[in-house]
């Protein structure tokens, strides 16, 4: 007989299980939703002390309490937390361990690295040691700042705000511990697409080489989707209970044997761009034209999260370096930005590194300080909300290369701070050069299309470049006379929009 552990997400208790589990018995499984120590009702929370190490013994003890020769531990969001932690305790006795829409904790990481909202986040990071003040749960309007409600029926979304509790902050400062006694468990990932995950971005998080991703190929690593968001058991509860049998048989998408010896952004750019000089300055590079006067300048926005781990950094990538130099060869300084965007926590960070590298780079002698256009790319394009809500007099041009234009629910970023939606409804006559690309992520083209949507409603200068048949990335791949063309069209719009 198969048995489950259900370890939900953080404020919440075994209740939200109710109708999965209720299938999962029907089919003949033995089934144990957890209630972790202090998440039961409000008339019994949590003493100041409960930690992480309290919901791990949890889950330990139903572990021990159960028979079935196959164990199933499913931790949702947080819940993984506790799961990882009692599977190393007891790996003999654990067959497969289920991620649910959850994050990849790391040794020595506590779990508030992956809670979706920042403020949560930046309140937990700074909040002294000695404080105990447990986490508020969210009131029924701020759910969607833990991950997507799509689909989620009102009653059930009235039930969660009403049945949840605070969650004890140690739970989430804590940091859990993996000695790597159960990394070698069978595992499944089931994510929720509508909560901005999908088997296609963990595969295009496989290909940037993170070496934490490494265990992703594993043949013993599957992946399942499910097309809701970031609370199955109470949006799509039967169809979850049928993901939950087939991650239970060992079903589920595998991954490449191994990234690829060169991953595919590493690949050369795809025009012959001659070398131009090239000055490195903190976390910019200027690729410099051949000029004898102040020139305009072009900013280059990478992409991400792109982790500190990948080597080389995005500044040499050859994509980059590639519309740098072309900048450079048309009379334009081609700056590129290395910035710490490095995980989803990190938006605020790296929109700080982006406005101090315009900022060196206007005030180059080289640099005509009034003719600047700042070039984003995929999830970077989130950072030109903000520029383009208010943009100052010196920006000529933004341009957006196969962006993200909305942040996934999942994220966390809630504000329009990095919702280019909301900032282009401001930025007036400003020119935004953008390059769209017909073979993309489902979930990237639907941002794409409600930027269009707010440009259209306001009148906002929006040039649409199309690439029908280019991927995201195209510059490394698509070697085409079409993607040739796009890329030429979109510099040559940028350039004349500075007055180059």
């Amino acid at each position: 007989m198969t048995a489950f552990v259900l370890v939900s997400e953080i404020c919440t208790g075994g209740w939200i299980w109710r109708e999965t589990a209720a299938r999962l018995r029907e089919s003949g499984a033995e089934v144990h939703p957890a209630t972790l120590t202090g998440m039961g009702d409000r008339r019994h929370l949590a003493r100041p002390d409960t930690d992480l190490e309290t919901h791990i013994e949890d889950v330990v003890q139903l572990v021990d309490h159960t028979d079935a020769p196959d164990l199933v531990l499913v931790g949702h969001g947080y819940g993984i937390h506790p799961v990882l932690g009692a599977a190393e305790r007891r790996p003999g006795r654990v067959a497969r361990i289920v991620y649910l829409d959850a994050g990849m904790p790391q040794d020595g990481a506590p779990a508030v690295r992956l809670v979706p909202d920042q403020a949560i986040r930046d309140r937990l990071t700074e909040q002294p040691a000695g404080d105990s003040r447990p986490v508020p749960p969210p009131a029924s309007d701020d759910w969607q700042r833990w991950g997507s409600i799509a689909d989620v029926p009102e009653d059930a979304l009235a039930r969660l705000t009403r049945l949840a509790v605070p969650q004890p902050v140690r739970t989430l400062t804590q940091p859990l511990r993996l000695s790597g006694t159960a990394a070698g468990l069978p595992t499944t990932g089931i994510l929720c697409t509508a909560n901005g995950s999908s088997i296609t971005m963990v595969e295009a998080q496989v290909r940037l080489g993170d070496p934490r991703f490494r265990a992703l190929v594993d043949p013993e690593v599957g992946f399942l989707e499910l097309g809701t968001g970031h609370w199955p058991m109470l949006s799509a509860p039967a169809e979850l209970a049928g993901v939950l049998l087939r991650a239970a048989a060992g079903e589920g998408h595998r991954l490449a044997a191994a990234a690829p010896e060169r991953p595919a952004y590493l690949g050369p750019f795809l025009m012959d761009v001659p070398g131009r000089p090239r000055e490195r300055t903190g976390r910019v590079d200027l690729h410099l034209p051949d000029a004898e006067r102040p020139c305009p300048a072009v900013v280059f926005v990478h992409g991400g999260p792109v982790s500190e781990h990948v080597q080389p950094t995005p500044r040499d990538w050859p994509a980059l370096v590639g519309y740098a130099r072309y900048a450079a060869q048309l009379g334009a300084v081609g700056a590129v930005v290395d910035h710490r965007l490095h995980g989803i926590g990190d938006y605020g960070r790296a929109a700080e590194d982006v406005a101090a590298a315009v900022d060196l780079v206007r005030a180059d002698p080289r640099v005509d300080a009034d003719r600047v256009a700042l070039w984003f790319f995929s999830g970077g394009a989130l950072l030109s909300a903000e520029w383009l809500a208010a943009p100052p007099p010196w920006l000529r041009c933004v341009a957006a290369t196969y962006p993200l234009f909305s942040p996934p629910p999942g994220w966390g970023l809630a504000d329009d701070r990095f919702r280019p939606a909301a900032g282009v409804r401001t930025a007036g006559r400003l020119p935004v050069v953008l390059t769209r690309v017909g073979l993309e992520k489902a979930e990237f083209a639907a941002t794409v299309e409600e930027f269009l949507a707010a440009a259209g409603d306001c009148g906002a200068r929006v040039e649409v470049i199309d690439v029908p048949d280019a991927h995201h990335g195209f510059e490394t791949i698509d070697h085409t006379g079409q993607a040739r063309s796009a890329v030429e069209r979109a510099m040559r719009s940028v350039l004349g929009h500075l007055g180059s």
